[in-house]
């Protein structure tokens, strides 16, 4: 192959009660992204269409990881990287991630498949630190592994694939305004105390226990954030009566989908995943905020060929 074009999905990191460890992967949202061998040594990024993004490999998440790939591989030959972006860049639903990911999942795939899918999101954290500071893979893990995952630790890098219950589906909306990663890291308490940690570690293991399981009221009782959400969702407009309306509408449980500003809900069905979404709307049709709002099937591939 000299050229490969693919779908780098959306993901929701954290999950209410693991922050920064887990994430999951969205079905029906994600960034095109085409990839092709060049003569050309180096990486080149030649086309963005959807977003003003640079077209420096080293100031784009996409080129900062490809960078890092072509680095180890050391290939006779470049690359050159068209992004299609459709995830808004500091929406809360992975933008950075899926630019950073697609670029090395591709470039993968036209070298050979010589590295695993951990392998894969080690050189992808280079571009997602570049947007958010510091190397994290609670996004990353999702869109290169697909389904629910869980980032044991950083170094070494170790991600674990967590079983989704087939009938999981998700609803997002996603107020348009702009809360960046760093911001919503700036907000956050050095020290938590000791009580909050307990109750955040027992929701954490439950909910693993709960998606292993098929245990839906488990994961309702799981889905609870003592430590971040407090902080962070006074960040977003109307966020506890999204939450509060759609858990009154039947969702297993309510969050903020990474840094924000978007909210996620888990929900037992896609009927029900659908009556939470008229839920969310009726708050935010009551107030001047524009915004998007997605229903999603768990993506257990994550990236794919298309």
């Amino acid at each position: 192959m000299k050229e490969i074009k693919i779908l780098s999905p959306a993901t929701v990191a954290n999950v209410s009660c693991g922050f920064d460890v887990l994430g999951f992967c969205l079905e029906s949202i994600g960034d095109e992204m085409v990839i092709r061998k060049t003569n050309k040594k180096g990486i080149h990024i030649t086309k963005i269409e959807g977003y003003d993004l640079p077209y420096e490999a080293e100031k784009n998440v996409a080129g900062v990881s490809a960078l890092a790939m072509l680095n180890d591989a050391k290939p006779d030959f470049g690359f050159e990287i068209e992004i299609y972006k459709k995830i808004k860049p500091g929406s809360g639903i992975g933008s950075s991630s899926a630019s950073a990911a697609g670029s090395v999942w591709a470039m993968n795939e036209l070298l050979g498949r010589p590295y695993n899918k951990t392998e894969i999101t080690a050189f992808a954290m280079k571009g997602e630190a570049l947007a958010s500071g510091c190397e994290h893979a609670d996004n990353i893990a999702p869109a290169i592994f697909g389904g629910f995952t869980l980032v044991k630790s950083i170094a070494p890098l170790k991600v674990l694939e967590i079983p989704t219950p087939v009938e999981l589906y998700a609803t997002i909306i996603h107020p348009e305004i702009e809360i960046k990663t760093s911001e919503a890291r700036a907000v956050l308490p050095t020290e938590i105390q000791l009580s909050k940690a307990i109750t955040q570690w027992a929701n954490v293991g439950s909910l693993i226990h709960a998606m292993h399981s098929n245990d839906y009221d488990l994961i309702k009782a799981s889905l609870h954030d003592a430590i971040v959400e407090p902080h962070r969702s006074k960040l977003i407009p109307h966020f506890n009566a999204v939450k509060n309306e759609s858990i009154k509408a039947g969702a297993l449980g309510a969050g903020i989908s990474g840094s924000g500003p978007s909210i996620f809900t888990l929900s037992k069905g896609k009927e029900n995943a659908s009556v939470v979404a008229e839920a969310m709307k009726k708050v935010y049709s009551k107030t001047n905020i524009n915004y998007n709002l997605y229903i999603s099937k768990i993506n257990t591939q994550g990236i794919k060929i298309i």
